[in-house]
């Protein structure tokens, strides 16, 4: 996915040490990526990607880390669309679209890492279609077409790792995939994936 970095406030007025990071997006207009195109004869790999998104945050840090991040889209659409005819490729071929409201990143490394999340996707429909059509592909095929409301992710090693995570959605969440996929030396991989809200936090081991 593509990722936007925030700005990151140290607040030299307290005493305590790290990164406090305060982060509100708003989302009123709408988003739409549209890709076509045709691609032949090509000696490498290909890599086609399309990207249609609402609010994005990607935060990383060594410090100690407090995050308040509140994201809200609203708007007509947010849709990625990709048509793409691709042939006579010697290596793999990589094929990626998505959708998606609000997506919050965080990770870091202290002793911890303190994460408000709120989430709110009241779009009208985020929406991810893909139409593909391969041929003669001397490696492998990877086709990942998703579209996601809220999506949320933290991982760190910090032995102290509260999260207050809230995600809303109230639109409808559309992945539409077509694939002709023929003449392949190497695996096929097709995926399509819907989702309202999703959540994955990650708190490694500090023994």
């Amino acid at each position: 996915m593509a990722t936007l970095s925030p700005a990151c406030a140290d607040d030299s007025s307290s005493s305590t040490s790290g990164s406090k990071i305060l982060n509100g997006q708003v989302s009123l207009a709408n988003s739409i990526s549209t890709l076509n195109t045709t691609i032949n004869n090509v000696g490498g790999d290909v890599g086609v990607q399309s990207v249609a998104a609402g609010n994005i945050v990607d935060i990383t840090t060594m410090n100690d880390t407090t995050v308040d991040s509140s994201q809200y889209t609203n708007a007509a659409q947010v849709t990625s669309t990709t048509n793409a005819t691709i042939t006579n490729v010697a290596g793999s071929v990589g094929v990626v679209n998505q959708a998606v409201c609000n997506s919050a990143s965080v990770s870091t490394d202290p002793a911890l890492t303190a994460v408000n999340n709120y989430q709110q996707c009241a779009a009208q429909d985020p929406t991810a279609t893909s139409n593909v059509t391969l041929n003669n592909i001397a490696g492998s095929v990877s086709i990942a077409n998703s579209a996601i409301a809220n999506n949320f992710e933290a991982d760190t090693n910090a032995g102290n790792m509260p999260i207050n995570n809230k995600q809303v959605n109230t639109s409808t969440t559309v992945s539409s995939t077509t694939a002709t996929i023929t003449n392949v030396a190497g695996t096929a991989s097709v995926t399509s994936t819907a989702v309202g809200n999703n959540a994955q936090v990650i708190h490694y081991s500090t023994n």
